[in-house]
């Protein structure tokens, strides 16, 4: 099987389940932003990443796989019968991994400033990425052409990656950046 197809050189792309779109239709948006999310997951998991983290982040990815293919799928087609849905045990693992987390963690007091190991950082580029995806899910949520579980995943999924961007410091004994603005002058 070739990689190459030549039918995307004039700017359109093909969905899954059929239809053709242009390269940068909201939902082609929508899923290139989570392929990016994954990628940088990715990433992530290439620089010293605790091991606890390091699996959850495998599972994350897997997931986000079948989010973009949600994404790419228009719903009503024969092809959305055959994709994997999201589950609701998926969110509810983040959440159980945020609460678990934060017991280890000291309480945050001021805002935070992205940065520390490159575990941290790498974690702090993804959640950024992570919501640009929300926002580009949004138009699709508005319009019903995905559904509302696809929102919430990405959400809560932005929740968790800050909190295990703190753990991955905490954990090497870095500590949180606190933003402290400048008092105004005048």
């Amino acid at each position: 099987m070739k990689i190459y197809t030549k039918t995307g050189d004039a700017g359109e792309t093909g969905l899954f389940g059929g239809g053709r779109v242009q390269k940068d239709d909201e939902r082609v948006d929508a899923y290139g932003e989570v392929d990016e999310l994954n990628a940088t997951l990715g990433l992530a998991r290439s620089l010293s990443m605790p091991p606890e983290l390091d699996g959850f982040l495998q599972k994350l990815q897997e997931q986000l796989f079948t989010v973009g293919a949600v994404l790419a799928t228009p719903q009503g087609t024969k092809a959305s019968s055959y994709i994997p849905q999201l589950k609701a045990e998926w969110v509810e693992a983040m959440e159980q991994a945020i609460d678990r987390f934060e017991t280890e963690l000291p309480k945050m007091t001021h805002f935070i400033l992205p940065g520390g190991t490159q575990a941290s950082s790498a974690l702090h580029v993804a959640r950024t990425v992570c919501r640009r995806a929300e926002r580009r899910v949004v138009p699709l949520l508005r319009e019903g052409m995905v559904s509302a579980d696809v929102g919430v995943f990405l959400n809560r999924l932005s929740d968790l990656l800050f909190v295990m961007a703190r753990v991955a410091n905490h954990r090497e004994g870095v500590p949180d950046v606190k933003w402290i603005p400048e008092k105004p002058t005048g």
